[in-house]
């Protein structure tokens, strides 16, 4: 169940859409330490429920400029998630001071058990994570939406020409990013009650890694969810395996950087005998 409790899970469904698109965002570890900060900084001042959504509308502010960015002005999505990820740490360290942060007199708040309670015998954690994959898997894989993103992920000058608007599309991508990660870093913020400003620091790559290790293509175009999911999962039961065995944190650095290096050349490899595959029926 601890495995199923990480933060990446919950990241993961938004990393896949965006990928899905085309498209990467770099700025999901940099804006869940900003949202896991802030919401215990204004937890403190204002309340759960208004500090909740201060945290929520900052996630979707920051989602929807990486998204303008991307999608209507055509610069490129690394490029961009990587400025942004700089501007949102900087935002972190100057809303907590340069501080760790740490909830007060929460011990009483129904606020600590959405980190720490229990439907029944599961987790509360658990049950979003598995709702939340469900949802966002039966969207993409059922909806005019999801078969647009895939269209868009696969080829954007084409599906803009079959009446797609892909920009509109693209910026949505990165809106639910900056949103669902937001959310991510309230849930990591009330299970732990403290954070770091860097707490989130390696989550995109990590994540990145879990999704593509799924079966999402790099070049965009192909993905599933329920795939990434379970592609993070893989990738934490490997990040304990290296613990138990006194293995430095370094490790597993190197082990996701190994992964993702593999999968980019096996589906490079595959798209080129599909295309060398095309070609030849066609000769």
């Amino acid at each position: 169940m601890s495995t199923i409790r990480t933060t990446k899970i919950r990241i993961a469904p938004n990393t896949t859409y965006v990928i899905i698109g085309g498209n990467f965002d770099l700025s999901v570890g940099s804006i869940l330490s900003f949202s896991t900060v802030l919401v215990i900084q204004l937890f403190n001042i204002i309340g759960p429920v208004a500090a909740m959504l201060a945290v929520v509308f900052m996630g979707i502010l920051f989602g929807l400029i990486s998204g303008l960015l991307v999608g209507y002005l055509r610069l490129n999505s690394m490029i961009v998630t990587l400025g942004m990820m700089g501007i949102v740490q900087a935002l972190t360290y100057f809303v907590s001071g340069g501080k760790n942060s740490v909830l007060k007199n929460a011990e009483t708040s129904w606020f600590l058990q959405i980190g720490q309670g229990f439907v029944g015998f599961i987790p509360t954690l658990v049950v979003i994570c598995l709702i939340t994959v469900a949802i966002f898997e039966i969207v993409l894989k059922r909806t005019v939406f999801g078969s647009q993103l895939m269209s868009v992920g696969g080829n954007q000058i084409a599906s803009r020409f079959s009446g797609v608007n892909d920009r509109k599309l693209v910026t949505l991508t990165f809106i639910l990013s900056g949103m669902m990660t937001a959310i991510a870093g309230i849930m990591l913020a009330s299970r732990v009650g403290s954070a770091q400003n860097a707490i989130g620091e390696g989550y995109e790559m990590d994540v990145i890694a879990g999704v593509i290790l799924g079966g999402a293509s790099l070049t965009g175009g192909s993905g599933s969810v329920v795939k990434a999911f379970i592609g993070i999962l893989i990738l934490r039961v490997l990040d304990n395996g290296f613990v138990m065995m006194g293995l430095p944190y370094s490790t597993q650095w190197l082990a996701n950087g190994l992964i993702i290096l593999v999968v980019v050349c096996v589906d490079l490899q595959s798209k080129r005998a599909k295309i060398q595959g095309k070609g030849g029926g066609k000769a």
